[in-house]
């Protein structure tokens, strides 16, 4: 990967590792039985790549007897280790500065390989020639990504692509092409895998999941959004306006009550 490209994407995540953490929804636990499906049994070897936060790793505690999790981000890493200190410091889990395509691990030794909210950040090829390495034969990679809003309302939902949009915008007004971060598309996942030629069968799959939103942590969730800091972080007034609109919006819906809202997630798998 091109240096530069590797030094934005990190650096699109500093400064609000805190905000993501306690509003971002956590790994459900369908991915643990779709992936134990797959493997057919219980992973001794996990890796959690782009693991930012830990909210894809701690998912494994008490399952696998080895986890480790690799975030280039020096802040979001961070969050990670507190909460790893919190838990009272449990010896199978490891949290390292890495890189997708140099994990420095041994051939053969995961028997899964994830990617949480991350994998489009990743340079593709060289990322899954790197995971084809570190996983034993019938070994799973998964990327698996949220669909951004959760559903909940029209009104509210435009409000939130109206914010992320406006803010994607002033991200590239606002920056040199050198200085912005670069996504790989998420649609084309499972053609990657695919045409890696690493992994004998692939496949897409799409789940769902239900959690409990005040408007608050809806709100919050939009200005997790690397899009939104980014232009903020660059000075975009009319972003930061548009965020405290959609505050509004928000808190006019839920009215000062909790309601549930719908994760749509969709994974896409290669075994080896």
């Amino acid at each position: 990967m091109l240096e530069h490209i590797r030094k934005n994407n990190v650096e699109r995540f500093a400064g609000f590792g805190e905000l993501y953490d306690r509003n971002r929804p956590a790994a459900p636990q369908e991915v643990i039985r779709l992936l134990e499906t797959y493997l057919e049994g219980t992973p001794r070897h996990v890796v959690d790549v782009g693991c930012g936060t830990g909210l894809s790793t701690f998912l494994w505690l008490g399952r696998a007897q080895e986890i480790v999790g690799i975030e280039p981000s020096t802040d979001m890493r961070k969050v990670a280790e507190a909460k790893y200190l919190a838990a009272g410091s449990p010896e199978e889990l490891t949290f390292r500065e890495g890189f997708s395509d140099d994990l420095k691990l041994e051939d053969g030794w995961a028997d899964l390989i994830t990617c949480s909210q991350s994998f489009h950040w990743m340079n593709p090829q060289p990322t899954l020639s790197e995971f084809a390495r570190v996983l034993r034969p019938g070994g799973i990679f998964a990327a698996y990504d949220c669909d951004w809003p959760p559903v909940l309302n029209a009104d509210v939902e435009a409000a939130y692509e109206q914010l992320s949009a406006l803010a994607d915008r002033r991200v590239r007004e606002l920056s040199h092409e050198t200085e912005q971060a670069h996504k790989w598309p998420k649609d084309e996942h499972l053609r990657q895998i695919r045409d890696s030629g690493r992994f004998r069968y692939a496949r897409e799959i799409v789940f769902h999941n239900r959690e409990i939103c005040d408007a608050q942590r809806y709100t919050r969730i939009a200005l997790s959004q690397g899009g939104t800091q980014g232009a903020i972080k660059r000075g975009a007034k009319d972003v930061k306006a548009a965020a405290e609109e959609f505050g509004r919006v928000a808190d006019a819906f839920f009215a000062g009550e909790e309601k549930e809202v719908l994760f749509s997630y969709r994974m896409r798998l290669g075994v080896k």
